[in-house]
């Protein structure tokens, strides 16, 4: 997923993308159309190259501009983002899709304009985004060996998963039970079940849907749980010159933190609206950006509402 952007980096537990060579059967799959009812070294195959191109596009310095529509129980955020060489710019525009007041519009841009005179803190903003790279990228390296893959059949891609059109193969998997994982951010996969749906020409994921089919704690047990039936799904689709994007994620977990603090997170976010920036861009003009494309969207959003009054 490219560059593994902070908004999937902050659920990384949910992201679920050992990078490895594709060997000479996979290199033929990717330029013929998928067999049928492939076997299971097969299929695993195809997980390796994948994986292996997801590993390497987080090194690619391609950046977007992009808008985000979170929807949760307490209703919906949309909000603009900026990738940056320093660290991702975000910004709300709309809440439960109405413009923010002057109050919340004003707090966004002290926020942001806080960020961009002060160097340490964007400093320490980008560690942690880094920081939560690796820990996803820990996750997406151990796809290969935390699970046994079955053929499931074929499916097309659509406007949000995939390229629209191209055929993509989708595999079953279950936990591998000779997996031992290396360290506590890998311990969620054991307890983990589901489907991957895969771009066999591109060899990119397009899809995974993952089920916890049993408790699973987390920091050796210490810190909590995540409760069994835990689910969530993450899409991914090409948003032009062969850069893959997530477009969709989907979360539903509850659980405990420390033993004793209820966890319950519930969201459905939808990306969309990409557009390359130039990869040196700053975060100061990330943040000039987002400044000027949200006077748009409210500009836009109040002639929209004008039009929808009824008449006097």
């Amino acid at each position: 997923m490219t560059g593994y952007r902070q908004r999937a980096s902050q659920r990384a537990i949910a992201v679920l993308l050992v990078a490895a060579l594709a060997g000479v059967w996979v290199a033929s799959l990717a330029a013929a159309a998928p067999a049928p009812d492939l076997d299971p070294a097969s299929c695993l195959a195809l997980v390796r190259s994948a994986v292996a191109n997801e590993v390497a596009a987080s090194n690619d310095n391609s950046r977007h501009m992009f808008r985000s529509r979170k929807q949760t129980p307490q209703g919906s955020q949309t909000r603009l983002y900026v990738e940056t060489r320093e660290a991702m710019a975000g910004m709300t525009i709309f809440y439960n899709d109405k413009p923010l007041t002057s109050d919340q519009l004003k707090g966004e841009k002290n926020r942001l304009a806080g960020l961009v005179s002060n160097p340490e803190q964007l400093r320490r903003k980008h560690l942690q985004e880094q920081e939560n790279v690796e820990r996803t990228l820990r996750i997406v390296k151990a796809l290969p060996n935390a699970f046994l893959y079955q053929y499931d059949g074929e499916q097309n891609g659509t406007t949000t998963l995939g390229e629209r059109g191209v055929r993509l193969v989708r595999l079953k998997f279950t936990p591998n039970p000779a997996y031992q994982p290396p360290s506590h951010v890998e311990l969620v996969l054991v307890g983990m079940q589901g489907f991957l749906v895969i771009d066999p020409a591109g060899r990119r994921i397009a899809l995974i849907d993952g089920t916890l089919f049993k408790e699973v704690g987390f920091g050796w047990g210490i810190l909590g749980h995540l409760d069994k039936g835990g689910h969530f799904l993450v899409e991914q689709r090409d948003v032009g010159n062969g850069c893959w994007e997530i477009s969709r994620m989907s979360l539903s977990l509850t659980g405990k933190i420390f033993l004793f603090k209820n966890l319950s997170y519930r969201s459905d976010e939808v990306f969309s609206d990409f557009r390359s920036v130039p990869p040196d861009t700053s975060f100061a003009q990330g943040v000039q950006m987002l400044t000027e494309e949200a006077k748009l969207a409210q500009n836009r959003s109040s002639v929209t509402l004008k039009s929808q009054s009824p008449a006097q």
